[in-house]
């Protein structure tokens, strides 16, 4: 939540910035990069921010698993391709970097309770981009798609278990996103707040060496979700 409402400030600044400075909300605006977007294929980066998560899945019913989440960030690159006049192709491949502690009950030290797993991903997203009409120099859309993330350090390699405080997931994961956002045209270029939700489709965790293990026996799955709020600029 402290993420959206991050959004929905930097969004109304922006906003108000733009209405004051170009009069993009007058009756009529002057417009800007009128025949940006006609062209086939173009390009852009990305600076943002997200909050992952674990879903998790029980064998039995018990304590569940608390996740506790921070703030991480992305920087990313963005290939558009223009399909037809309202939808566009666009891989957006990046660097994501983020924290989530894991809390397990019934364990009476803390070494033992938490589980730190530091995530950092090369994500590679291939997504539909449906555009609104555009209205002077905003133009709205939504945006879908799979995606692949590698995860540079999730101890996949790792002999060691929890048993030795090493918690293991997978290094590849398939994920499908949902999002919306807005395209600010401006004089000079176009910049693109957008909100987005990331999901897990394959169970991430390695299982420890004893079967039984209190840190992962309960598990049936464990998949990762996130909130990506990105600013794009082309």
């Amino acid at each position: 939540m402290k993420k959206i409402a991050v959004f929905i400030l930097l969004l109304t600044l922006c906003l108000n910035g733009y209405s004051q400075s170009k009069g993009m909300f007058s009756k009529d605006p002057i417009i800007h990069l009128e025949n940006f977007q006609k062209q086939r294929l173009y390009f852009g980066y990305y600076l943002g921010f997200n909050s992952f998560d674990f879903k998790i899945d029980y064998k039995t019913v018990g304590p569940d698993i608390q996740v506790e989440k921070s703030t991480g960030f992305n920087v990313g690159v963005v290939a558009d391709l223009k399909l037809q006049e309202y939808i566009n192709l666009r891989f957006e491949p990046g660097l994501y970097y983020t924290k989530r502690t894991l809390h397990y009950p019934n364990f009476t030290t803390e070494l033992d309770a938490l589980r730190e797993v530091n995530s950092t991903y090369i994500h590679f997203p291939l997504l539909l981009k449906f555009s609104a009409l555009r209205t002077g120099n905003i133009r709205p859309y939504l945006v879908g798609g799979l995606s692949t993330t590698l995860n540079l350090s999730g101890n996949s390699k790792s002999i060691d278990d929890n048993e030795q405080q090493k918690f293991r997931v997978k290094p590849w994961s398939t994920n499908y996103e949902l999002g919306f956002g807005i395209d600010f045209f401006s004089e000079y270029f176009i910049f693109s707040p957008s909100i987005r939700g990331c999901f897990s489709l394959k169970d991430e965790l390695i299982r420890d060496n004893n079967p039984n293990s209190p840190w992962t026996g309960n598990i049936e799955s464990l998949k990762s979700r996130a909130i990506f709020i990105n600013f794009t600029f082309h």
